[in-house]
């Protein structure tokens, strides 16, 4: 499964209001199609006050006026349909909105809703329950003046968590699935299922050791007791039966301080279909540390399961500058592409990707994300790789007519999807070729892979099935590297690559795929 990530707030604005929409989404599939990909994943347009950008949900059921109407979604799904694209839903199920109907009934004990969230009395002092602290900076618990508790809230303190140990909560959550189920989706990608079930004795988090690298309070614990629970699993053998009734698709995403190993926790027979992770999206693009990550995979995800692989987001800076390390950004990016569609397992694969976009500079006065506000300028928040996709040379990178919530960079009008339609070395058409070539070639696409050794800087794997067998080889150096010469016939792509008697010669950002 090839995955596109749409963030839809920044992908096209059909009626130049400035903000991305379901319309324009429908407007752009085409395109997306004429990539190879499987399916498109979008970002969450439920109702939301969008305090997180629509991952604060404040009604399942419904599409946020911003991004249009259900009219809207149903056109969309027709023309994905015919177009034979997969559409994947973001289901945020760890919490909510202080503004959904079911928060406030549980502020005000109604309807049988008091504990649909995690609510705790106060200590003597008046101090919050515990230790735990939110992944955004502060403490984790916020006082409610009409109960006279505190809520947990994982994220911001408008973003209370659902109590997922009560059976009420659970049946209801499925019950949201099965409507977007009923309307035909392809699937789901479920937002940060590390998140979703709590320590219910509520014990404190154990400090961690080394805190050198914690932007706040949230780096100076050992996450034990507020994510990563074990009551997790049974709940996703419930998710899992409800989609195998549909014959729908899932992703995990997973944080934590052992996110690959709980990666393979939560997918399997019974479980959810294919997990990623941040593993891939850290400064650390080394041989080392991504043979690590394969490594780690391939022992924890067992088959039927899949991990999937992405290497930016839209919460993370993007990969052609977080791993470009001083090398040609193109062929850095292109490098960067090559290798996550030559691993095994689903791929997915954010907007702009393809075309190579670098991370873009947001100026201070124009940051929306509040999580960066906070923490400017040790960090910079998630504008930076939000901003508007550049479809041509216009204003704004043809993205509207009007000013865009956020400011398209220059840098990436210059590398706009019809400039690079018509360049024939362009890294939207290598991503083509790269797409295809994965498709067209069995062991790339669903064959096993085997970690191989490598001089220092190089990340090498065999991909093999029956007969067919894909050797890979990746210079994540900054430096050249040789490999010797095992006998290969062909290689069938590459960059910065010479092949001579005495081996392989992989300057910077150098790679080749070869025929055995």
């Amino acid at each position: 499964m090839i995955i596109y990530q749409v963030y839809p707030r920044s992908f096209h604005d059909s009626n130049d209001d400035g903000i991305g929409d379901l319309a324009g989404i429908e407007q752009k599939l085409d395109y997306i199609k004429s990539l190879g990909v499987d399916a498109i994943w979008i970002s969450p347009f439920f109702k939301s006050p969008m305090k997180d950008f629509g991952y604060d949900v404040s009604d399942y059921r419904a599409v946020d006026p911003i991004f249009g109407s259900m009219d809207d979604f149903r056109s969309l799904m027709r023309r994905a349909k015919q177009l034979k694209l997969g559409v994947i839903v973001d289901m945020v199920i760890s919490h909510t909105s202080e503004e959904h109907t079911w928060f406030k009934q549980s502020r005000a004990k109604e309807n049988d809703k008091s504990d649909w969230y995690l609510w705790a009395d106060a200590r003597p002092d008046g101090s919050p329950p515990n230790n735990w602290v939110s992944v955004f900076g502060g403490p984790a618990w916020r006082w409610d003046a009409e109960r006279r508790q505190y809520y947990f809230h994982s994220f911001f303190s408008s973003q209370p968590d659902l109590n997922m140990h009560n059976p009420q909560v659970q049946a209801a959550v499925l019950r949201e699935m099965e409507y977007w189920l009923d309307l035909g989706v392809s699937g789901f990608r479920f937002d940060a299922c590390n998140h979703i079930f709590q320590d219910q004795l509520l014990r404190n988090n154990p400090p961690r050791e080394d805190t050198s690298t914690a932007l706040h309070p949230y780096g100076f614990q050992l996450h034990v007791y507020d994510q990563a629970r074990p009551e997790m699993l049974p709940f996703l053998e419930k998710v899992r039966g409800l989609l195998d009734a549909y014959n729908a698709y899932s992703l995990a995403e997973v944080g934590g301080h052992d996110a690959l190993k709980l990666m393979g926790q939560y997918t399997g027979a019974g479980r959810l279909h294919a997990a990623y992770s941040f593993a891939l999206m850290q400064p650390d693009g080394s041989a080392s540390t991504v043979r690590n990550v394969i490594r780690t995979l391939e022992d924890s995800i067992r088959a039927p399961a899949m991990p999937c692989y992405a290497m930016s987001n839209h919460d993370k800076p993007r990969v052609a500058s977080r791993w470009q390390n001083g090398r040609d950004m193109l062929q850095a990016a292109k490098q960067s592409l090559a290798l996550m569609f030559a691993m095994r397992g689903d791929i997915c694969m954010y907007q702009g990707e393809e075309l190579g976009l670098p991370q873009a500079d947001v100026p201070f006065e124009r940051i929306q994300d509040p999580f960066g506000i906070s923490f400017w300028p040790k960090f910079k928040g998630r504008d930076g790789c939000r901003t508007p996709m550049p479809w041509n040379g216009d204003a704004h990178g043809g993205f509207s007519r009007a000013e865009p919530w956020l400011p398209v960079d220059v840098r990436h009008i210059e590398m706009n999807v019809q400039a690079q339609e018509a360049e024939s070395g362009s890294m939207l058409q290598f991503t083509r070729r790269m797409i295809a070539l994965r498709k067209a070639t069995p062991a790339l696409a669903d064959g096993s892979i085997e970690l191989l050794d490598a001089p220092d800087g190089v990340l090498a794997f065999t991909r093999r099935k029956g007969d067919s067998a894909i050797t890979c080889f990746f210079n994540m150096d900054t430096a050249p590297r040789r490999v010797p010469n095992n006998g290969w016939a062909s290689a069938i792509l590459g960059q910065n690559l010479e092949i001579d008697d005495h081996g392989l010669h992989l300057g910077p950002a150098g790679y080749c795929l070869l025929e055995a």
